[in-house]
C-alpha cells in the first residue's frame, strides 16, 4: 500500500474514524457473537437435563475443559492472531498480514491436535482423575471422544474469526456465529432428545451438534478469506505460505502468554470454588449463583474488548499510539459503566438475580452476601478485562498477564489464608472482590505506563 493509495474501508475505519464510530461498528456484532456463545451451552444443558441427573453430571464434568479450549482458541491464540494481523495491516505490510493469517491456521491445527490426543483419545483416564464413576464417567468419555475428537472445527472457526476481527470485520463472523448457533441448538435438541426423524442419541447429541455446526461456520469463514476477487472490503487473503518463525512469533508473543492467562482464570475459579465448599453446600450454591453472573458479563466485555484488539493493533502498527490509547479508554469506559451498573444493581437488589434460580433461604442469603461484597467491583473487573483484550493489540502482554497472576494471588492466596484462620465466609468473598478490583486497577496502570502502549512515541 503506497502513501497515495486510498486505504480499504475497513482499515480506514480502524485508523481514521472517530472512536465512538469504531466501537459501534465493531463491538455491536462482536457482542452478538459472544452472547450466542454463552447462550448455546445453556440450551445444551437444558436438553441434557431432560435425560436425568447422570447425563447432566457428565456434561458438567466436560464443560470446564471445553470452556478452556474456547478461551484458548478465541481469547489467547485468537487474540494473538487478531493482534498480529492488525499490526501488520496498520504498518502497511500486506504480505505480513497474509502470512500471519496462514501461520495462525497452522498453530490452530497444532493446538487442536493436542486437544484431540489428550482429551479425545485419553478421555477416560483424564476424567477418571475427577472422581467420576459408572454412568457419569461413561457419558463424559463418550461426549469427549466426539467434542474433542472434532476439536479442529472449533479451532478453525475461532482462528478464522480472529483473522477477520484483526482486519476490522466483525460482521462476517457474526453471520457465521448466528448461523452455526441456530444449527447447533436445533441439531443438539434433535439428536439429544430424538425429535422427529432424528435418533435419540442422548448425551453425545450436543457433541455431534457442536462439531457439525462449528465445521460449517469455519468453512463459511474460510471461504470468505480464500475466495479470489476484487472486493475492496477484504484486506486479508488466506493462502498457503512457507512456514517461518517471524509470522509465528508475531502471533505467539501474544497468544502463548495468553494461554497462561487462560489457565490462571480457570485455576482461580477452581481454587475459590474448592475453598467456598469448606463453608457448606449453601455457601457453595450461593457463590455459584453470584459468580455465574460474572461469567454472563463476558459477552459484553469480549464484545468491546475483542473489537479493540484489532483497532488498537492497527493503530500500534501505524505508530498512532495516542489514538490507540484513546480507543482503549473509550471502550473501557463503556464496558466499565455497563458492568458497573449491573454490579451495583444486584448488590442493592439481589432478588433480581437470585430469584431466577433458587428459593432456598440459606443459598439465597449466601448469594446475596456475595453480590453485596463483590457486585460493586464488577465495573472494575469489566473495565480491566476489556483493557486486557485491548492490550493484545499492542503485542506486549507480559504486564497484563502479571496482573492476572496478582488477581489469582488475591482471590486464591487470600482465600487460603481466610480458610486457614477459620474466618467467616464474607472474608473469602472479600478476597474475590479484591481480585476483581486488582484486575481493573492493574490494567488501568498498564495502559497509563506500559511501554507497549507508547512504543517509540517519545523518540518521534
Amino acid at each position: 500500500m503506497t502513501q497515495n493509495q486510498p486505504l480499504p474501508p475497513r482499515l480506514a475505519l480502524l485508523l481514521q474514524a472517530p472512536p465512538a464510530r469504531v466501537l459501534w461498528r465493531l463491538a455491536a456484532p462482536n457482542v452478538v457473537t459472544a452472547a450466542l456463545m454463552v447462550a448455546v451451552p445453556i440450551a445444551d444443558a437444558w436438553f441434557v437435563g431432560q435425560l436425568g441427573t447422570e447425563a447432566l453430571a457428565s456434561l458438567a464434568l466436560v464443560f470446564p475443559l471445553q470452556s478452556l479450549m474456547q478461551m484458548m482458541a478465541g481469547g489467547a491464540i485468537g487474540g494473538g492472531t487478531a493482534s498480529a494481523v492488525a499490526r501488520a495491516l496498520g504498518a502497511g505490510d500486506q504480505a505480513a498480514a497474509d502470512a500471519a493469517a496462514w501461520h495462525a491456521i497452522m498453530i490452530g491445527l497444532v493446538m487442536a491436535t493436542l486437544y484431540m490426543v489428550v482429551l479425545g483419545l485419553f478421555a477416560r483416564p483424564v476424567f477418571s482423575l475427577f472422581g467420576a464413576q459408572a454412568e457419569v464417567l461413561d457419558g463424559a468419555v463418550a461426549y469427549a471422544w466426539i467434542a474433542f475428537g472434532g476439536a479442529a472445527s472449533v479451532w478453525a472457526l475461532q482462528i478464522c474469526f480472529a483473522i477477520l476481527r484483526g482486519s476490522g470485520d466483525t460482521v462476517t463472523p457474526a453471520r457465521a456465529a448466528i448461523g452455526s448457533s441456530l444449527v447447533q441448538v436445533c441439531l443438539s435438541g434433535a439428536l439429544t432428545l430424538g425429535w422427529g426423524p432424528f435418533p435419540k442419541m442422548g448425551v453425545i447429541g450436543p457433541a455431534i451438534a457442536i462439531v457439525i455446526a462449528m465445521a460449517g461456520g469455519a468453512a463459511y469463514l474460510a471461504w470468505q478469506l480464500v475466495r479470489s476477487g476484487g472486493s475492496s472490503q477484504r484486506v486479508v487473503r488466506l493462502r498457503p505460505h512457507r512456514l517461518a518463525w517471524k509470522p509465528a512469533k508475531s502471533i505467539l508473543q501474544v497468544g502463548a502468554i495468553g494461554l497462561l492467562n487462560s489457565l490462571t482464570i480457570a485455576f482461580t475459579v477452581v481454587v475459590v470454588t474448592r475453598l467456598v465448599a469448606e463453608y457448606g453446600t449453601a455457601a457453595l450454591a450461593g457463590y455459584g449463583l453470584g459468580s455465574r453472573l460474572e461469567l454472563l458479563l463476558t459477552p459484553l466485555v469480549f464484545g468491546i474488548g475483542g473489537a479493540l484488539t484489532g483497532a488498537v493493533g492497527a493503530n500500534i502498527g501505524a505508530k498512532q499510539y495516542a489514538r490507540a490509547r484513546r480507543l482503549a479508554r473509550s471502550g473501557t469506559v463503556v464496558a466499565g459503566l455497563a458492568t458497573g451498573a449491573i454490579g451495583v444493581t444486584v448488590a442493592l437488589y439481589p432478588n433480581l438475580w437470585l430469584n431466577l434460580f433458587t428459593a432456598d433461604a440459606a443459598a439465597y442469603a449466601m448469594g446475596g452476601l456475595y453480590l453485596l461484597i463483590a457486585g460493586p467491583f464488577f465495573g472494575l473487573f469489566g473495565a480491566g478485562q476489556t483493557l486486557y483484550f485491548a492490550s493484545q493489540g499492542t503485542g506486549r502482554m507480559g504486564l497484563p498477564v502479571l496482573v492476572g497472576g496478582l488477581r489469582f494471588a488475591c482471590a486464591a492466596g487470600g482465600g487460603l489464608l481466610v480458610v486457614g484462620l477459620s474466618l467467616p465466609v464474607g472474608w473469602l468473598f472479600a478476597c474475590v472482590a479484591t481480585g476483581l478490583a486488582v484486575t481493573g486497577i492493574g490494567l488501568g496502570l498498564c495502559l497509563q505506563f506500559s511501554p507497549g502502549w507508547r512504543g517509540d512515541e517519545k523518540r518521534q
